[in-house]
């Protein structure tokens, strides 16, 4: 449905239209697929290695973490340097990593000492390339197709994020870890490929001092913590990333441990979760207005820790699927709401700053949420950690539902009175 859905609209015309952004979504596609195989795969790793929660944790930490170091870096190097150069060395360096990956595994020489180093490698490569990447649409479409790129870039990684799990635990079952981490190697070499098809023609530094970076980064959080909507959204975004993310991180321990079901259960679990996030994200996609957008960023965030919790009461794969995808959906549809609201809110002056603070938590709270269940999982089993980050999600969500009048007009008035 997703992909007859996007051939009968514009969307398809826009990929045909920018044949750079065609070129570039053809080759990020196959690469996301590849990431998340990978990301699939290091979990299961993990888990064969130590059969430990802690250590789940600490290998997501990995992930996750660096871009609270480089974040406020990366985004200035986005400005400053070449975007596509900047995307052409990162992936490189992925490829290099996935390569030495499967050489490991494949030799019987990996550890978990050196599969937590090269995972925080490719979290420090994430992310000097991740805004690079975003920042790289605007010269591969016009400003009239930039709303339909937006679109687009979402629902290829949603559909990365459910096809990826899917081949991740065919590779693993049929010829072992390492496999899957060949293919994200191949992925890299694809997207290689199609970046080098791609011509940006070269736009003129604009003249003008520029404020240092600490006081760019000074004025970024007085303005986002002084928003009375904005506020209050990061503080829910940073609920939902340390308390309701950690069930994504220990899927592998509840695939084998709680519902016994193995590497095939850990991708049916994540292809879940993936296919709620796309419909997800088609559902919120067909909406032109940011009006009714805080009630649905709002109750999403509620649900979403409701399901888990039916997710985990249980041992049962088949009652545990239908709960995480409501799981996926909720996530995804909060995570897209919170997103536009902040965009559409923010003074245009402020908007890297204040992204940029968005994109630490986005990254930066899971790799909390992960550390902290991980090592909870370790004395108190895997149900207990996801289960008390579900409530403090619950409890953060009724301290903003209590403020949801004031923080809906802060955010939705200025939507109303631009009539986006």
């Amino acid at each position: 449905m997703p992909f007859g859905y996007l051939l009968s609209t514009r969307m398809f015309a826009l990929l045909v239209r920018n044949a750079n952004f065609g070129i570039y979504s053809a080759g990020s596609a196959v690469s996301l697929i590849g990431m998340w195989m990978q990301r699939i795969a290091i979990g299961w790793l993990t888990w064969e290695l130590t059969g430990s929660g802690l250590w789940l944790g600490i290998v997501a930490f990995a992930d996750f973490f660096p871009v609270i170091l480089v974040g406020p870096f990366a985004g200035a190097a986005a400005d400053r340097w070449d975007r596509l150069r900047v995307v052409k060395i990162s992936q490189t360096i992925s490829l290099v990593q996935a390569t030495v990956l499967w050489a490991l595994t494949a030799s019987g020489h990996m550890t978990v000492g050196l599969l937590v180093g090269l995972t925080a490698l490719q979290g420090v490569v994430v992310a000097f390339n991740q805004p690079a990447r975003l920042a790289l649409v605007p010269s591969l479409v016009p400003q009239a197709d930039m709303t339909g790129a937006v679109a687009i870039n979402s629902v290829v990684f949603n559909l990365a994020r459910f096809i990826g799990p899917v081949f991740a635990g065919l590779a693993i079952v049929w010829s072992g870890v390492a496999a899957a981490f060949a293919a994200n190697a191949i992925s890299y070499v694809v997207f290689l490929l199609a970046l080098a098809r791609v011509r940006i023609a070269p736009v003129a530094g604009e003249p003008g001092k520029r404020a240092s970076m600490s006081t760019d980064l000074i004025e970024g959080i007085r303005y986002t913590a002084s928003h009375p909507g904005i506020a209050a959204l990061l503080v829910l975004l940073i609920a939902i990333g340390v308390g309701g993310r950690p069930m994504n991180e220990l899927l592998p321990g509840f695939a084998d441990d709680v519902y016994k079901s193995g590497a095939m259960g850990l991708s049916v679990l994540a292809s879940a979760i993936g296919g709620g996030a796309i419909l997800g994200g088609v559902w919120l996609g067909q909406r032109a207005r940011a009006s009714g957008l805080t009630a649905i960023a709002l109750w999403s965030s509620v649900v979403g820790p409701l399901a888990t919790i039916v997710a985990i009461a249980t041992d049962r794969l088949w009652v545990a699927v239908p709960a995480v995808i409501v799981f996926g959906f909720c996530m995804s549809t909060a995570g897209i709401a919170i997103q536009t609201l902040i965009q559409l809110a923010t003074d245009r002056s402020m908007r890297g700053r204040v992204m940029g603070l968005y994109g630490l938590i986005f990254r930066g709270a899971p790799a909390v949420g992960a550390l902290g269940a991980g090592l909870a999982s370790s004395y108190f089993g895997l149900r207990w950690p996801v289960f008390l980050g579900a409530l403090m999600v619950i409890a953060v969500w009724l301290w903003t539902y209590l403020s949801r009048e004031r923080i809906t007009t802060a955010l939705e008035t200025r939507d109303t009175e631009s009539g986006v």
